[in-house]
């Protein structure tokens, strides 16, 4: 029968792993909301270009400012089509993250449970390649955010 102290270890040791779930949590949530601003904007984009494309199909010509408007458009829904892709990864690589955090909590209950040391470099290596995806969600939302101030300057430069 295992001691008080060594189940006071175990649950210490299963905290870590949770703590990053709860992170990780909070990642995804600002990603999603991010992902809902994005998909709104292509949205009401496209929404722009069909009220536009069927003003003119009825005038049979386009003046050069709404030219330059659709032609900015067509832009902007490209860049924010590869934006959503970003963020979509992610929201996958925070998924992937939370899951392995789990699998990682759940290895070191199972392996108190049942005695069994030999998880413990399969527990490590459970933890790192759940770092390893926070640290790709990260950078794909750094990207994101790099890619956002792009499509926020060309909207400003074309309406100069």
């Amino acid at each position: 029968m295992p001691n008080i102290t060594s189940i006071v270890e175990i649950i210490q040791l299963m905290l870590a792993p949770g703590i990053m779930i709860s992170a990780c949590g909070l990642l995804l949530l600002g990603m999603n909301n991010k992902y809902s601003l994005v998909v709104n904007r292509i949205r009401l984009l496209n929404e722009e270009r069909r009220k536009a494309i069927h003003k003119t199909t009825d005038d049979k010509s386009f003046n050069y400012q709404e030219s330059q408007r659709l032609q900015s458009i067509s832009m902007q829904i490209s860049k924010l089509v590869y934006r959503v892709g970003l963020v979509r990864n992610a929201v996958l690589a925070y998924t992937t993250a939370v899951a392995l955090f789990v699998l990682t909590s759940l290895s070191i209950g199972l392996g108190f449970l049942f005695d069994i040391t030999k998880m413990n470099s399969f527990i490590t290596i459970l933890f790192l390649l759940g770092m390893v995806s926070v640290l790709c969600g990260v950078i794909f939302a750094a990207y994101e955010t790099y890619k956002g101030y792009e499509i926020v300057n060309f909207e400003v430069k074309i309406d100069e």
